[in-house]
């Protein structure tokens, strides 16, 4: 487990979110552009992470609290298909286990991670209603996968951005694993 904090350096706030056309979990394809809610959070997600494990309640709880016109999440894993418990038939599995409540998408070229900037597992990147990166970061203040959550970062985002206020910061580094780049 190679610790690393989430980079602004790719996708700066204010541009468009990258376009993409990726298998799910329910063996439909899913681009961002199909999704119509009021904010849009990408999430670089994976199977093994224990910070994954440890979020990602949070963002199944998250996605719960909204109406998809409001909040659409979209779960995206682009470590190596081959690297121990990632691959398809892995992720299938640890969407049922987790009960995910959002698309969980397949980037097995890893353009899109690339596209995005996504370093590390879980890497949020949270569009407003015309598809403009409004934060990247953490999805609330647990850093660690023991630590418990006490401030709902990315929920007080989301309910800012659907009220059309302001967002007090646009970048707020997420921590993970790193993604398994293929070599």
């Amino acid at each position: 487990m190679a610790k690393t904090l989430s980079s602004p350096q790719v996708l700066k706030t204010g541009m468009m979110a990258p376009e993409f056309s990726l298998k799910g979990v329910d063996g439909k394809m899913h681009s961002i552009s199909e999704y119509k809610s009021k904010a849009k959070l990408v999430i670089f997600i994976c199977n093994h992470c224990p910070y994954v494990k440890a979020r990602i309640n949070d963002v199944v709880g998250l996605q719960s609290k909204f109406k998809p016109s409001e909040l659409q999440v979209i779960g995206i894993n682009s470590n190596d298909p081959n690297y121990q418990d990632e691959g398809f038939d892995n992720m299938v599995k640890f969407s049922q286990d987790y009960k995910l409540n959002f698309p969980y998408l397949i980037d097995d070229s890893q353009n899109i991670a690339k596209a995005y900037g996504a370093v590390c597992t879980p890497d949020p990147f949270l569009f407003d209603a015309d598809g403009r990166l409004v934060f990247h970061g953490r999805i609330n203040d647990a850093m660690d996968p023991e630590a418990k959550p006490t401030v709902p970062v990315m929920e007080n985002n989301v309910r800012k951005i659907i009220s059309g206020e302001k967002l007090e910061k646009d970048f707020d580094p997420s921590i993970g694993c790193s993604i398994k780049w293929k070599s």
